[in-house]
């Protein structure tokens, strides 16, 4: 049945019943319920279903419910962050395909707040084209709440095996110098993200000589709480194929360069930060080696603990066109890739506005933005 609750966060039947049972089952240890609801009820009392995050509210009573209402349901109670009109994407078998796995080896993690750990790793697949059809995070058990990201990036195809000695702290002062080659990122993974899939026409081209022999692994850590003596062994999987997909895939970047520029002033409740990839970037860094443009299936934003939305905006010839991706909903602990419903064509000469809302109502202090 259709209720809500009041700000006493007592149950109400709703006069207006939106919610449709179009099944039940129940075994000796699952009860699945599967209803249907539109997206929109013009009801006061329900939530419309956008493609933002939506906070989903679990609890349950181990009897039935009886005729004096609902069974407080004790600690049988829970949160879900999910996208509930992110298109499904299209699973390809991968049980059966080679995998390489980019892992940092007994990493110390810092006694502070934030550090960025960098690694060298050497492709093992050469001498033949390749596509990577899937990435999976692979994050040491218990330590889900401290990897909050990991970047790889295409480095130098000059640099020897020497580079894959040792991992250092990024942007350091005496971080090696072959860390400083490694610029283009080619994946991104956040915190509460699962494994990404491309679709079945893309693959992320590795092997040939263009393609990237050394990459940067560069794990974010977030330890607010200072916690000491935290050894990590996290990093990624890459799963690939010898059978060739029609598009390479690539990854481009848009949004605000994290420097000391950018900072939120503290008891905001909503501070707006735009970061502009004009129309003269895009025709620089696509009108020789894409005129006709890229394909974009897939977007994932990314903010942290102050971010509450971000809007993807994009413009060709001076007109607005519908938003690229967007979350108005935005929760810090589940960043996920967001699936293109359709392609979008980015030509050169178009532009894209990145839109990022804060809100520091909680803070004192100015709030200085980083990676």
């Amino acid at each position: 049945q259709d209720y809500f609750t009041d700000e006493n966060r007592v149950l109400k039947k709703d006069s207006q019943q939106d919610y449709h049972l179009e099944y039940a089952m129940e075994n000796s240890t699952h009860t699945v319920l599967a209803f249907s609801r539109e997206l929109h009820t013009c009801d006061t009392n329900d939530k419309s279903i956008t493609e933002s995050t939506v906070r989903v509210i679990w609890a349950y009573h181990h009897k039935d419910m009886g005729e004096a209402g609902q069974n407080y349901h004790g600690s049988n109670r829970g949160t879900k962050s999910l996208r509930l009109l992110n298109p499904e994407k299209e699973e390809v078998s991968s049980a059966s395909l080679p995998y390489f796995d980019l892992t940092n080896k007994d990493v110390p993690v810092p006694d502070k707040d934030t550090t960025y750990w960098c690694q060298m790793f050497k492709i093992p697949v050469q001498h033949e084209k390749h596509h990577v059809t899937k990435v999976e995070p692979l994050i040491q058990k218990d330590h889900e709440n401290l990897v909050h990201h990991i970047l790889l990036y295409q480095c130098s195809s000059n640099l020897n095996d020497s580079v894959l000695d040792y991992g250092h702290e990024c942007y350091h002062p005496n971080m090696p110098d072959s860390f400083l080659t490694c610029e283009t990122v080619i994946f991104a993974w956040a915190i509460g993200g699962e494994g990404f899939t491309y679709p079945p026409h893309v693959g992320l081209s590795i092997g040939t000589a263009a393609d990237p022999q050394f990459v940067l692994m560069e794990v974010h850590y977030d330890n607010p709480s200072y916690t000491e003596g935290l050894i990590d062994n996290s990093g990624l999987r890459l799963i690939y194929t010898p059978v060739l997909r029609k598009y390479d895939a690539g990854v481009i970047e848009a949004g605000l360069w994290v420097s000391l520029f950018h900072n939120i002033p503290p008891g905001m409740p909503e501070f707006v930060s735009e970061g502009h990839c004009t129309l003269e970037c895009l025709e620089e860094a696509l009108g020789a080696e894409r005129p006709a443009g890229i394909h974009v299936f897939a977007v994932l934003l990314h903010a942290h603990l102050a971010g509450r939305a971000i809007r993807m905006r994009h413009f060709h010839n001076g007109e607005e066109q519908k938003l690229l991706a967007y979350d108005d909903e935005f929760d810090f602990n589940f960043q996920e890739f967001q699936y293109l419903k359709e392609e979008r064509t980015i030509l050169p000469g178009d532009n894209l506005i990145t839109e990022c809302h804060y809100s520091t109502v909680d803070r004192i202090r100015m709030t200085w933005v980083r990676k």
